[in-house]
């Protein structure tokens, strides 16, 4: 698969069915972080690997009831970083950003794996970051939840099972995406929600 191919393959698929995550995936998924680019390749991206029954039942404690289908996958991976390991120049802080790219690559490798993963918000931050262990100082950005894509959709909203079978959400006209040269008006266009 092309990194092409996996950007467009890849797909944030509530419906999941467990899958076997070996510690060999761990570290695919692991490495395809770590090769992120970075602010002076600061790397301020760190990830917990929640898989045994009882990591998980400690982080599906904390997800927001409209994350219930989540309680289906058989990975969640916490992903945080800390503004003191990464760049500030002027107001600009590098860190959130560093770590999106990372999640991307990480994203993007689960993809190539044939695994969906799938990062949520829906989450009571401070709850899942003690339940990990996660020390202050940290910004627990996101849970990505890992497991196989499923066609059982019981488990969904009928909103949620609406968008799993309905192909790729619309995303903006590429016209809207970037201009040339200098800012376009064209760019203040939102999704449609």
């Amino acid at each position: 698969m092309t990194v092409k191919e996996a950007i467009e393959t890849r797909r944030a698929f509530r419906a999941l069915e467990p899958v076997e995550i070996s510690d060999g995936d761990l570290k695919e998924l692991a490495a395809a972080a770590q090769l992120a680019a970075s602010c002076f390749n600061n790397q301020p991206w760190k990830f917990v690997f929640a898989r045994s029954e009882e990591s998980l039942a400690k982080v599906q404690a904390c997800l927001s009831k409209n994350n219930d289908w989540a309680r289906s996958g058989s990975l969640i991976i916490a992903a945080f970083a800390g503004k003191d390991y990464d760049c500030v120049v002027k107001e600009r802080e590098f860190y959130l950003f560093d770590l999106g790219m990372a999640v991307s690559a990480l994203l993007l490798r689960a993809t190539e794996m044939g695994l969906v993963a799938h990062p949520i918000a829906g989450f009571d931050n401070a709850r899942a970051a003690a339940a990990l262990g996660i020390p202050d100082g940290n910004m627990l950005l996101t849970l990505i939840i890992v497991g196989n894509k499923s066609g059982n959709l019981s488990a969904l909203t009928a909103p949620q099972a609406a968008m799993e079978t309905g192909g790729r959400p619309p995303r903006l006209p590429l016209e809207n995406v970037y201009s040339v040269d200098a800012y376009d008006v064209k760019l203040a266009v939102k999704p449609a929600r």
